[in-house]
């Protein structure tokens, strides 16, 4: 009877589990890396657009939050608790309408964020390729991984004067390593 146990201590049914309900997903995962891909390709295209479209989202994002945290703190019954919801809801509406309705007002400071953002994103494809060694696709996890900790880095060193075209452009070719690396994924 052959041994249960793989040499790295998983189960050898897992890995066949896994492939199996990746391949039921083939279709979904091929579809995202596609996505992913095309919206890179724009990215790179048109870079101080995709910026400036990026920081106007994470503007939205803010003024959506800071909206419904304002509307909570007037629905509070303790006043302590009204007035620090308050605070902090005028805060992000604020910083909404900073990112949102000033094109090019804040973009070092999301740029710096950006560039941590990506480095982690690449780190953690570097451990999720580890993990998923024994597949096939594991490299792919692996290169996309290491593509996020360049460009991550490249952000950050390329600071400020590159503030105004890195964000979009290295967010294109972080999207586009990330689009190949799902339909690699989505074809093994």
């Amino acid at each position: 009877m052959r041994d249960r146990w793989s040499e790295d201590g998983a189960e050898q049914g897992d890995e066949d589990a896994v492939l199996e309900r990746m391949r039921d997903r083939e279709g979904r995962l091929t579809l995202l890396g596609v996505v992913l891909l095309s919206l890179g390709f724009l990215a790179i295209l048109f870079p101080l657009v995709a910026t400036i479209a990026i920081k106007a989202m994470i503007g939205w994002f803010l003024l959506v939050a800071g909206a419904m945290t304002l509307w909570t703190a007037f629905q509070a019954r303790d006043w302590s608790s009204a007035l620090w919801a308050g605070v902090s809801a005028i805060l992000q509406v604020v910083a909404g309408v900073y990112l949102a309705f000033f094109p090019l007002a804040g973009l070092l400071a999301l740029t710096l964020l950006m560039g941590a953002l990506i480095l982690l994103q690449g780190a953690l494809e570097l451990v999720m390729g580890l993990r998923h060694r024994p597949g096939r696709s594991w490299p792919w996890l692996i290169f996309s991984g290491l593509c996020a900790l360049v460009i991550g880095a490249m952000v950050l060193l390329g600071l400020p004067d590159s503030a105004l075209y890195t964000l979009g452009l290295l967010f294109g070719i972080n999207l586009i390593s990330s689009g190949a690396a799902f339909i690699a994924v989505a074809k093994t």
